[in-house]
């Protein structure tokens, strides 16, 4: 049975990383981007992980430039922007592509276990949140919509 601890992924400083560091906890995979109507969202990420890392949750963020070139820059770019506007301090990863032929392994696999409206596996737009629980399977999958306080109850669940 694959789980989300079976892959890797490249961080946003360029290291090759298994998400098996992570084993053993929930973890709040998004795709972000810089220049999108959701980027405030970031705050409230930010703010999930400090109020919830400490019992077990990691966020997760994925760049992608798949929706209206919302992310032009490159990782350092990036990484300079979350810090200084939304002090960002969950891991962040490299650019990736969510939809398509070049879609990251991790993200296809999210996909497949939680298809979103009517079943629709592609990812619509930036900030899609899928939540994935302890044991390493997706419990839950939000739209870009969901802002992340809302995301608190079923975050509580997922660390039991």
């Amino acid at each position: 049975m694959t789980t989300a601890y079976d892959f890797s992924a490249t961080d946003i400083d360029g290291v090759e990383r298994s998400l098996s560091a992570y084993a053993g906890k929930a973890l709040l995979i998004v795709n972000v981007a810089s220049k999108c109507g959701f980027t405030p969202q970031y705050a409230g990420l930010e703010q999930l992980w400090r109020d919830y890392r400490d019992r077990g949750l990691v966020v997760l963020g994925f760049p992608c430039d798949q929706f209206g070139h919302q992310e032009p820059g490159d990782e350092a770019e990036i990484r300079n922007f979350c810090s200084l506007n939304y002090d960002v301090s969950f891991p962040m990863f490299a650019k990736i592509e969510v939809n398509g032929a070049n879609a990251h392994p991790l993200w296809r696999w999210l996909k497949k276990e939680k298809g979103g409206l009517l079943g629709i596996g592609a990812i619509k737009w930036n900030f899609s949140k899928f939540l994935v629980g302890r044991d390493g399977r997706v419990v839950a999958r939000y739209a870009p919509t969901d802002a992340p306080a809302s995301l608190a109850t079923d975050i509580g669940r997922a660390l039991g």
